[in-house]
């Protein structure tokens, strides 16, 4: 039977395979990794011997084939296998140490050796080709494993040798390669005296190193005591060898500390040489201390001199041979001295240096060809010349290699004839030659077993479906087996179509599907019998991926967001991870460094977005099963470049060509060309657009104009924004001309009768065609046959005193330059100054409406009386006298106009059962006419206000007496009262509301009886005039419970004003209920209603605890002392009609929460001030609907909002008339009172002065209300 040997090893590795007859063939060879190798020279001068074979060996000689005379089988070939450890086997070295070498900081030194085998193999060294135990106590020997180590302990220098390990059982021996243990010595250098060398400039020297001998690799530097490296020049020189050569020395040379270092990096040592001294003698001084100038000329000629070699050296010859391995570096050095200098040139007889290969170093000095093959043999020359010679040397080289796994040397086979268990063993050879040795092994292992499978039983596999996947059954059979799949739910074997079954066992299916799901069985069987394995398979769903949006198109600076959408399946979900590439670079789990783009899962940010983020952005999946990758394009978008080459031809005095080049789009499609031009002479610099063009052209004729030095330059227009302009082009002037159009807009404006001022829209620099540009004005009567009148000016305006008011004219204006007056002028009627109106109109009646809200009519004025263009008509009137006390009132105007030729209009917000007078007047835009004579009217009674205040002043169980105050305006003959009263409980229904009618206006009180005990209840009441009952004013008050006392008489009611702390909660724990609801505007009532709850868990015996203290009792006394004084003074002073101001009356009384909110609210009470009062609600005014005497009045005084606004403002006819302060939503029964003396001190029904004064200055509408309240209640309380 023939065997092949298994692949050899080198000196840097061991390979090893066993052979086993295998059925079928019909020669013997080694298959996979089992090769033969022989040791040959590659050179034809050198060949080596035949290898040795270990004695352990048999020398396997002859030829023919494999013959296996066993029951079953005729032929069986050898193959290379792997045998499972549990069949029998000769031993298999499977690791083991190189060289070792044993350096002085280690604290062991191991030699490894590794095997594997059946039986265990037991491991034997020899040392030196003889054996070596392992007894010394400095040497541990491992468990299991030849592997042993040595303590460096002492002197290990007797264990240096070359060592082998042998492995073996009772089938065979295997032994390793040769193991080379090596104790280095530490390298010095020999004590010597060197002696000073004293040269002459211009000689050639080397300053040998010879270094010690030493564990390679040796580096050698030179320095000086300082440590300082000696530069290498051309001219300087450090051989492989470590000598310094000089060329030629020079008198800078010269120093006493040439150190050589010898540094050995394995052994971590660096030894040193010691200083050499050389002296250079300078020739110029020897020059000048010789007596005859010959003599210095003589020296110089002798240093020049031509080139001679020192490397290599002399001895030589003009050639030498060097043998270089393949695959190794050829280095050639080549030095000459000489002076001048020589140069170093390199080549290769009858060919090139290979390029890629070859490097010059050490300034030319050295050649270097890395990877030397077979093609690099040859003779290379150096040539070192300088002006006076050249000297050449030339190397001879030759390519060798170390021994090799190769074609085998005769015989090719080894035969064995009737093949038995016996003939297993270890088949070894080792090869060598002067570069090195290899070993080559073949195990031979005659196994007849029945088949074993390797792989577990019951493995369960998952593929995704649509993937291939593939399930194991490895086995060892021998002789050969047979291997078969099946399903467990079929019973013919698995073959075809997308089932493949390996050799190796391994089943295949391709494409798999849901179907393929479920249990299989594989079957091995030969000659000695038949084994089986289970295995299972589930197919999952195969993972998808989306990335929207899809090939996103985004703007540079912008931000770009992707999103990768995942489907995979539920088992899946636990090992799936998403990650996110650009251009095949994976961004990392945080983004980038500068936190430009940031990945959030599924999530790919990039912030301001540049050009280079452009390019194919991928999100791959990976799950345990399947991986899978989805690609989207990122666009990135951009402005354009700028065009570029602007060109004019067809230049002509009104027009020319641009022509320019496009630039780069950046992905987006240019869709227009900006034009733009300069060469205005009134603002050069400034650039104005002259033209717009479609993107698909780059040339353009452009309109010009006389009288300009144009400059072009053009943008370009893309989805994203315009491009910067373009370099300007060249100039192109125009030649001047006369204007081509004349002024625009011509206009008049006068300010007195009679007068006409004139003014148009002046040409502007580009329209003025020209030097000297005047406007030339005409004009006469329109109609009248006269000369026009004419004037010529270089502004824009002129001013005409004309002979009538009001009266057309006929005016032209035309455009006049040096070179020529513009087109024949179009003229325009312009109007002469107006003045007042002279005649007045005639009121025919006045039309009451109700008490707040009159219409006046009247006859219009004649046209000719109107001097000037009928504006409308302006109404005043002013109220004379109440008709509730008949006082005569000062005289107090308002004014409303009325725009349009208009008969009538109405007078909003008059006050109820009042006298009035108006007038009407006719106004122009000069202003208003003469006056109508004064008409009088009345107005009716109307429904009163609120009364001032109620107040529950006597509370009991089953009774209770209700007190209130006269209503602020009264609007008539007070009729009675109404009260009402009704329960409100802690619930959110109420009781039956009961009503009480007192027809006696002059009682302001009411006694309640039959109340309900413990229950609380809500108060109305209602002032009455005949014309109807005004808005309630309600309190709420709780009556006491059985068994308690009534409260009597309380001095104070609950009142907002009093800084929210109501008098009737005296339980602690109280729960405090504060409520504020909008109510509708009627007769200038209070737009707010403020209620205070204090709901206690019991009120029985509440009062008890407090009305018997005589604290209490003392305080109350004082209290009512301090309260009529207070009342006393207010009377007095109210019917005196004093007057003092608001802020004199609040430093000498100055309330707390008032004085916060002035000095964080008002200031001084800036009238420019228009923020809320502390604690109002700004948005409840302005949601307040008006209805009655709040009215809008534009309603009524339609046209000219600008006199009459939506706030109800209006002018006045007394100073302070128009206050500017007035505010959107300011209450209108104020604001028609002129600021600061709107009423007498004892006006508008016995109200604070000073208060009012105050409201229309200070407050919006929701303000001025609750400030009014407060104010009010302070004083009246």
């Amino acid at each position: 039977m023939g065997l092949d040997a298994s692949k050899a090893s080198d000196q840097k590795g061991l390979r090893r395979s066993h052979l086993v007859p295998e059925a079928g063939r019909g020669s013997c060879q080694a298959s996979g990794d089992v090769r033969e190798y022989r040791g040959r020279p590659r050179t034809e001068e050198e060949t080596f011997a035949s290898p040795p074979w270990h004695p352990a060996m048999a020398r396997l000689a002859g030829g023919g084939r494999c013959v296996l005379p066993l029951a079953f089988f005729l032929v069986q070939f050898c193959v290379a296998t792997e045998i499972p450890p549990s069949v029998q086997q000769v031993p298999t070295i499977t690791k083991q140490s190189k060289v070792q070498v044993a350096f002085p900081f280690d604290e062991f030194f191991q030699l490894e050796c590794e095997a594997k085998g059946n039986p265990e193999p037991t491991f034997t060294w020899t040392k030196d080709d003889k054996p070596f135990h392992l007894s010394d106590p400095r040497i541990t020997v491992s468990h299991n494993s030849g592997t042993f180590k040595i303590s460096n302990e002492g002197h290990v220098s007797h264990f240096q040798g070359k060592y082998r390990c042998f492995a073996s059982n009772r089938l065979g021996v295997a032994m390793s390669e040769e193991i080379e243990f090596i104790v280095p010595n530490v390298p010095k250098f020999p004590k010597e005296k060197i002696e000073p060398l004293e040269v002459e400039e211009g000689d050639a020297v080397v300053l040998p190193c010879r270094p010690p001998k030493g564990l390679p690799p040796l580096h050698i530097y030179w320095m000086n005591i300082e440590l300082e490296h000696i530069e290498q020049d051309e001219r300087v020189h450090v051989s492989r060898q470590g000598d310094l050569y000089f060329a030629n020395v020079e008198e800078r040379d010269s120093r006493g500390d040439y150190c050589c270092f010898a540094a050995f990096p394995r052994l971590r040592t660096i030894v040193q040489k010691m200083p050499m001294k050389l002296t250079v003698r300078s020739l110029k001084h020897a020059n000048d201390s010789s007596s005859s100038p010959g003599i210095g000329s003589e020296a110089n000629s002798i240093k020049q001199r031509r080139p001679r070699l020192l490397l290599p050296p002399a001895e030589r010859g003009p050639a030498s041979s060097v043998t270089v391995l393949k695959g190794d570096a050829l280095l050639l050095e080549c030095f000459a001295e000489g002076l001048p200098t020589p140069q170093v040139d390199w080549e290769k007889m009858g060919g090139d240096l290979p390029k890629g290969r070859e490097t010059k170093e050490n300034y030319g000095k050295t050649l270097k060809i890395e990877n030397v093959s077979y093609g690099d043999r040859g003779t290379y020359r150096c040539a070192a010349s300088n002006s006076l010679g050249t000297a050449r040397h030339d190397f001879r080289v030759t390519v060798e290699e170390s021994p090799f796994a190769g074609d085998i040397v005769s015989p090719s086979e080894v035969s064995f004839t009737n093949l038995q268990p016996n003939h297993t063993a270890v088949y070894q050879c080792e090869a060598a030659n002067v570069h090195g040795t290899i070993l080559a092994s073949a195990n031979v292992d005659v196994v007849d077993v029945r088949p074993l499978i390797q792989t577990e039983d019951d493995v369960a596999y998952a593929a995704v479906a649509g993937a291939s996947v593939s399930l194991h059954c490895k086995f060892f059979a021998s002789p050969e087996a047979t291997v078969s799949w099946q399903k467990a739910d079929e019973a013919q074997p698995l073959e075809g179509g997308r089932y493949r079954t390996h050799r190796n066992g391994t089943l295949q299916i391709s494409a798999t599907s849901p179907d393929d799901a479920g249990a299989y069985s594989c079957w091995v069987e030969n000659a000695k019998g038949k084994t089986a394995v289970t295995a299972s398979l589930d197919v999952r769903n195969a993972t998808k991926l989306r990335i929207s949006p899809t090939s996103p198109r985004v703007p540079k600076s912008h931000t770009l967001e992707l999103y990768c959408e995942s489907q995979c399946d539920s088992h899946l979900k636990h090992s799936l991870k998403l990650t996110w590439s650009k251009g095949g670079e994976a961004f990392e789990t945080n983004g980038t460094d500068d936190g430009r783009v940031t990945v959030d899962g599924a999530n790919l940010t990039v912030s301001n977005v540049t050009v280079e983020d452009e390019g194919v952005y991928a999100c791959s999946a990976q799950t345990a099963l399947d991986s899978v990758t989805e690609e989207t394009r990122v666009t990135v978008l951009d402005v354009p470049d700028p065009p570029g080459s602007l060109r004019l031809s067809e230049r002509h005095n009104r027009s020319v060509r641009l022509t320019w080049e496009a630039g780069d789009a950046h992905n987006s499609d240019i869709s227009e060309y900006i034009i733009e031009f300069e060469g205005n002479k009134v603002d050069p610099g400034r650039w104005e657009e002259l033209a717009r063009v479609r993107g698909e052209e780059t040339t353009a004729l452009l309109p010009l104009a006389p009288y300009v030095a144009y400059q072009f330059r053009v943008s370009a227009v893309n989805e994203v924004g315009r491009s910067q302009p373009s370099r300007p082009s060249d100039r192109h002037e125009t030649p001047p001309a006369a204007p081509d159009r004349n002024p625009q807009n011509i206009r008049v404006q006068a300010s007195q009768p009679k007068e006409m001022i004139i003014k148009w829209e002046p040409l502007k620099p580009m329209e003025q065609n020209g030097p000297g540009l005047e406007y030339r004005v005409t004009w006469k009567p329109q109609g009248a046959p006269v000369e026009r009148e004419e004037e010529t000016v270089r502004n824009h305006t002129l001013r005409v005193m004309t002979s009538s008011v009001y009266a057309p004219y006929e005016v032209q204006v035309q455009a006049v330059n040096h070179l020529g007056a513009g087109p024949a002028p179009q003229a325009v009627v312009l109007y002469s100054g107006e003045d007042y109106p002279d005649a007045a109109p005639e009121i025919r009646g006045v039309d009451v409406i109700n008490s707040t809200l009159a219409k006046v009519t009247w006859s219009a004025v004649p046209k000719d009386s109107v001097r000037g263009h009928l504006r409308g008509y302006e109404i005043n009137w002013w109220k004379t006298r109440s008709l509730l006390d008949g006082r005569t009132l000062p005289k107090r105007v308002n004014v409303l106009r009325f725009s349009g030729p208009r008969s009538s209009g109405m007078l909003p917000a008059l006050e109820a059962f009042s006298e009035f007078h108006v007038t009407v007047a006719a106004y122009n835009s000069r202003g208003a006419g003469p006056e109508s004579e004064p008409h009088a009217f009345r107005t009716p009674e109307g429904v009163p206000g609120q009364p001032a205040f109620l107040k529950v002043v006597q509370i009991d169980k089953d009774t209770a007496t209700v007190s209130w105050g006269l209503p602020q305006k009264l609007n008539g003959n007070l009729t009675g009262y109404v009260l009402q009263y009704q329960i409100i409980n802690d619930t959110y229904e109420v009781g039956e509301l009961n009503a009480v009618n007192i027809t006696s206006p002059s009682k302001p009180s009411w006694h309640l009886s039959n109340l309900s005990p413990a229950t609380r209840y809500k108060f109305y009441v209602r002032a009455c005039t005949s014309r109807g009952c005004g808005t309630p004013l309600t309190e709420e008050s709780l009556t006491a419970g059985d068994g308690s006392k009534g409260l009597g008489k309380l001095s104070e009611g609950v009142n907002l004003t009093q800084k929210l702390h109501p008098v009737e909660v005296f339980e602690p724990g109280a729960d405090h209920v504060v409520r504020l609801s909008t109510k509708n505007w009627v007769d200038n009532s209070s737009i707010f209603e403020d209620v205070i709850e204090a709901r206690g868990r019991g009120y029985a015996g509440l009062y008890d605890d407090i009305a018997t203290q005589g604290w209490f009792i003392g305080l109350m006394c004082a209290v009512a002392v301090l309260t009529l004084t207070l009342l006393t003074v207010c009377f007095v002073k109210r019917n005196r009609g004093g007057k003092y101001s608001v802020k004199e009356k609040e430093d000498l009384h100055p309330d707390p929460e008032v004085q916060s909110g002035k000095d964080e609210t008002f200031g001084d009470y800036s009238d420019s001030d228009e923020k809320p009062l502390k604690g109002s609600v700004r948005s409840l005014a302005r949601g307040t609907e008006a209805t009655g005497s709040a009215d809008s009045l534009v309603a009524y005084g339609e046209g000219d909002h600008g006199l009459f606004s939506e706030d109800g403002s209006f002018i006045e006819r007394c100073p302070g008339l128009a206050n500017p302060q007035f505010s959107p939503g300011t209450s209108t029964d104020f604001m028609h009172k002129p600021v600061g003396k709107m009423l007498d001190p004892v006006a508008a029904d016995g109200l604070d002065a000073d208060v009012l004064t105050m409201i229309p200055r200070t407050l919006s509408l929701s303000q001025g209300v609750l400030l009014y309240e407060e104010k009010f209640e302070n004083d009246e309380s």
